[in-house]
This record gives C-alpha cells, sequence and structure tokens, in this order.
C-alpha cells in the first residue's frame, strides 16, 4: 500500500516555510497508516524553525533523526498525543541547539525520555548540553512519578518548567544534581499544581532565580523554612493543601506571598521549629548564596531592561491599518507591519547606527533581500490607512530616498546605468549597493508598492522607500515594513529581530553619553549619560511601545496582526514584552 501524500509538507518545501502547524484531528488517519509517527517527508524541511502537531492520538512516536533534520527548529509543540518516552527518544535522540520551547503536555509520558536526561539515560553524560538554548519546557498533563538530575545538565538556560497535572510526590525531588555548580540558574516560573507531592523540600532554595511557584492542589502538610531563603521569589500559589498551621493557611487562601515568607523567616511554624540561631544560620547562607549569583542574575536582569510594551488594537483609539490588493499574490505576496514608538534616534550618532543595522539585516536575516526586504518610515509623516497593492512600471511613481520623484521604470534604467558604470569605475564583475537588487524584479508586469490615503507611494519594495517618509534625528515613532515573496513566516521572523535589534541600540544610546550634534562614532565611546542613578535606571526601564497593526483584505477581512500573542517569541530570551 502506497504511503499516504502530505501536501502540506510539500507546500512547505515549495514555498521555504520557517513555521508549520499540522492540526491533529486532520491529519490523524495519514499518521495511522504511518506506523503512528511522522512522515519521513518532515526531514525534507531544514529551514523550518516552528513546529506544531497537536491533539493526535495516533501519533505515538516521531520516528529516527528528526533533530539531526531540523536543526533550525526553535519551537516545537507536540501536546495533546500518545508519545511515550521510547516514541520521542528517536526524534529526539540529538542535540537541537536552537531549540527555545518544547511543549509535550498532555501525552502519555511516565518517565522522561533519554535526551531531557530521563532515567534511560543512566548518569549524566559529559559534553555540550543537548538543549543549550530551551528557555520553556511544558510537561503537565502527563504521568510522571519523578524527575532525575540529568534535565539541569540537558537544559541548563530553563527559564520555566511547567509540571502539573503529573503524579510526583516530591519536589524538587531528584531534579536538582548532587552539590557542585548551581543547577539551574535561570529557572524562574515553576509549576506542579495539581500531583501528589507530600514534601517540599529544602531544596527549593538551591533555584536562586525562582520568581513564581505554584504548588496548588497537592498533598503539603508543611511549608519548609528555606522558602524564605529564594531571594527573588514574588508570586507563590500554596492552595488546595492541608496545611497543619492554620495561621498559615489563611495567609495561603489570601495569596499573601509576601507575608508567607515573613512567617517562615520569622520562624513560624515550617520544617522544625525555627529557634533564632536557625534563623541566624539561614540568614547568612542566604547572604553567601545570593553573593554568589549576582554576577549571574545582573546578566539576566540586564537583558530584562530591554522592554517593549504590546498595544492592542482594542485599546488604540486610532490604530493604523493596511489594505492588501489581490494583484499583490502574483508580485510580492506577504507584508507585515508594525508602529513602534518611543525611540531616541536624536544624540550622536544614533541614526547611523539605527541605519546601518537595517543594512546589516538587509544582508544577514534577509539573505541580501532576496528572503525579505525591510522599509522603516517615520510615523508622524505616514498618512493612513494605507494600501499594499501594484502598478505598472510605466505608471508607479516614487520620490526615492535623496532622489526627485521618478517612474520605477525609469529609476530601475537610471540604477542598472550608475551600477554599470560604477563596476566599470571600479574594475569589478560585480555591482554592489542599491543596485545587486534590481534583478528581483526582473520580469514582473507589475510592481509592489505601498500608497498612503493621499495616494503617494511611500515604499516600493524590494528597491527604496520615499523621501516622504524618511527617518530624520528628530524622528521618536517608526512605522514598520517588512515584505516578502517567500513566505508570511519569514515576514514576521525578520520583524521579530528587527524589533529586537532597534530596542537594544535604543538602550545603547541611553547608556553612552553623546552629544545631539555630533556625528563621529567615536561619540557613542565617552562614558555613561550624565544622570544620577534613580534617572538613569527608570529611562532605561521605559518600554518602546509596539502598537498592533491590522493588515487586511479589500473586504476588510483580517490577514495579519503584528504582533499577535505569538509573535517575538523568537527573541523572549533578550526581549521583555508586556503584553
Amino acid at each position: 500500500m502506497a504511503a499516504a501524500a502530505w501536501p502540506e509538507l510539500e507546500a512547505a518545501a515549495r514555498e521555504r516555510r520557517r513555521e508549520l502547524s499540522l492540526p491533529g484531528a486532520a491529519v490523524a488517519e495519514r499518521v495511522a497508516a504511518g506506523g503512528g509517527r511522522l512522515p519521513a517527508e518532515l526531514l525534507a524541511l531544514p529551514l523550518l524553525q516552528s513546529l506544531e502537531l497537536s491533539g493526535c492520538a495516533a501519533l505515538r512516536e516521531l520516528g529516527p533523526g528528526l533533530a539531526a533534520a531540523l536543526p533550525a527548529l526553535h519551537t516545537l509543540v507536540l501536546s495533546g498525543n500518545a508519545l511515550g518516552p521510547a516514541g520521542l527518544g528517536a526524534g529526539l535522540g540529538g542535540p537541537l541547539p536552537a531549540l527555545r520551547l518544547l511543549d509535550l503536555s498532555g501525552n502519555g509520558l511516565e518517565a522522561l525520555p533519554a535526551a531531557l536526561g530521563g532515567s534511560a539515560a543512566g548518569p549524566a553524560p559529559e559534553g555540550p548540553a543537548a538543549f543549550p538554548q530551551l528557555r520553556s519546557l511544558n510537561l503537565s498533563g502527563n504521568r510522571l512519578r519523578e524527575l532525575g538530575p540529568g534535565l539541569a545538565r540537558a537544559a541548563p538556560q530553563l527559564q520555566a518548567l511547567l509540571l502539573s497535572g503529573n503524579r510526583l510526590r516530591a519536589l524538587p525531588g531528584g531534579l536538582l544534581p548532587p552539590p557542585g555548580p548551581a543547577a539551574f540558574p535561570l529557572l524562574s516560573r515553576l509549576e506542579a499544581a495539581d500531583n501528589e507531592v507530600e514534601e517540599l523540600g529544602a531544596g527549593i532554595a538551591a533555584l536562586t532565580a525562582l520568581k513564581s511557584l505554584d504548588v496548588a492542589n497537592n498533598q503539603l502538610k508543611e511549608l519548609p523554612a528555606a522558602l524564605a531563603d529564594c531571594p527573588r521569589l514574588k508570586e507563590a500559589n500554596f492552595k488546595g493543601n492541608q496545611l497543619r498551621d492554620k495561621r498559615l493557611e489563611k495567609m495561603v487562601n489570601g495569596c499573601q506571598t509576601k507575608a508567607i515568607l515573613e512567617y517562615l523567616r520569622a520562624g513560624g511554624r515550617g520544617k522544625g521549629k525555627g529557634e533564632s540561631s536557625r534563623e541566624e544560620a539561614r540568614k547568612k547562607k542566604r547572604e553567601k548564596q545570593q553573593k554568589k549569583d549576582d554576577g549571574k542574575q545582573d546578566e539576566v536582569e540586564e537583558a530584562s531592561k530591554l522592554l517593549v510594551k504590546v498595544l492592542h488594537v482594542s485599546e488604540n483609539p486610532a490604530p493604523l491599518v493596511v489594505k492588501v490588493s489581490p494583484g499583490v499574490r502574483d508580485v510580492r505576496a506577504f507584508i507585515v507591519c508594525c508602529v513602534l514608538k518611543g525611540v531616541n534616534l536624536k544624540p550622536g550618532s544614533a541614526l547611523k547606527r539605527f541605519l546601518s543595522a537595517q543594512t546589516k539585516l538587509h544582508e544577514d536575516i534577509c539573505e541580501k533581500r532576496t528572503a525579505a526586504t525591510i522599509a522603516t518610515h517615520d510615523l508622524q509623516l505616514v498618512r493612513g490607512p494605507l494600501t499594499y497593492s501594484v502598478q505598472p512600471p510605466d505608471e508607479l511613481k516614487i520620490m526615492p530616498l535623496g532622489r526627485k520623484e521618478i517612474k520605477a521604470k525609469d529609476l530601475l534604467r537610471q540604477l542598472q546605468s550608475e551600477a554599470e558604470e560604477q563596476r566599470k569605475q571600479k574594475k569589478r564583475q560585480n555591482v554592489s549597493g542599491l543596485h545587486k537588487y534590481l534583478q528581483l524584479l526582473d520580469g514582473k508586469d507589475n510592481y509592489p508598492c505601498l500608497v498612503d490615503a493621499e495616494g503617494v507611494v511611500i515604499s516600493f519594495p524590494p528597491i527604496t522607500n520615499s523621501e516622504k517618509t524618511k527617518i530624520r534625528k528628530e524622528t521618536r515613532d517608526l512605522f514598520l515594513e517588512v515584505t516578502s515573496d517567500t513566505s508570511l513566516q519569514i515576514c514576521k521572523d525578520v520583524m521579530d529581530t528587527l524589533i529586537l535589534k532597534i530596542a537594544e541600540l535604543n538602550r545603547f544610546t541611553l547608556e553612552n553619553k553623546e552629544d545631539s550634534g555630533s556625528d563621529d562614532e567615536s561619540d557613542a565611546l565617552c562614558g555613561p549619560v550624565n544622570l544620577n542613578p534613580s534617572q538613569n535606571v527608570q529611562a532605561m526601564n521605559l518600554p518602546l511601545v509596539a502598537e498592533q497593526v491590522r493588515v487586511v483584505d479589500t473586504d476588510g477581512n483580517l490577514k495579519v496582526l503584528y504582533p499577535s500573542k505569538t509573535d517575538l517569541t523568537t527573541v523572549s530570551s533578550l526581549l521583555t514584552v508586556i503584553r
């Protein structure tokens, strides 16, 4: 019997997609026909960065070689299937160096697979970590009874560990390795509600970055005094346990985390009597541990200063909208837009750095504009609503950056002439600069363009945008646009990276003293801004505001909303997004 066809995978290969989502119920019959495993065709998608297949009761194993075939994966969601440790082992048998999010919730796991340090792996192997970038691991809704210390080696950068709805009896239990280098130095969120936890061990204090702990609906009778030794713990949920100390239980039911920790710190009933001598010993231990971890935590806090707040369409009295004409489908089909407010381009070389960063992104992630093209505009000069459409080369008129208004066909002819002249003068075989992108429009009967409410073309991708909306030193608010003829996901990935880069540049500008009138790049090295410490911290924690922009068809039906709740995840380890 011939194997079932997978048109979704054929389309993903043809369109060079970075993201693939397969609805479980729709592919269950094909998965069952393939022996309960993923199809081999999936291994021919090396560009894939995000893969989701959830809710497929027929999926029992990944099949061999998944990790080796998909090295660029940063998101892997396999929730609500029938995967066990053996079924995962074949697919996750090798390292996934770029993986940041792994969701295995709602499967049949009774033990962790070997790749995640499960018991089948034996002693933790020496060598590099299998998941060096893994930030979030969701194991909720399985049948796990214990976790081995191998997880700390496999995923040393873990920030969120979700374990609710399993059969764990002790926490942290075997999760922490023997004394040695600190395990999980960045773990800030630990959820283990709805388990069978009878003991919350004193080892919990070893998780020095822990900010949120959920052990609701377990079988705890006492809380360890060591909880007070978690220096960053802000939120804790102990509801649904049968605590012996009724005063403590009252605090728990009132969600008074701070009061609970103070109570335990002052010798309230936990494990032991809480004599003052023991409290002194714990205090010294706390101080010693906090000093030890300060260096690592400073790095985490530094990263958290890169803040972006998302302003949703529903909260925005005048959201910007982009209408897409059907004609772009055959020319340059994909567009993603966003408004970013609060940039600072005025001091010194800030504007020059901004423009240089955009050029570098075009060379790198945009693959020399062949995968995608970025355009940035001064929002104050943009008149919405905007229309993304196509026009014939002899009708499309634009005022390119630094030039007079010209027809698109004449602009290309002019650029081609300049390119040839430059090539001859420098005796090169290939053209450089803007000229090397001209061939991207070869053979096109119509050219793509972004037009404002006044009928003015403000962008002509992938060539140039307009002098009308040019970024200047005084620009504070940006309209960002990414287009592609390859895929929507590429547009989103490029936009994620662009926003991260702007946030980094903004922080650099705030941290370095520069004369507003200077254009000398060396001025960036003249030391910190002359603010008092409280003003400096406050300035650097002011978030950029990313306003959602809707892209709709001519009938007003939504095509793209950016940033949505799933966007900006690729840069989440470096960017704190307030949604």
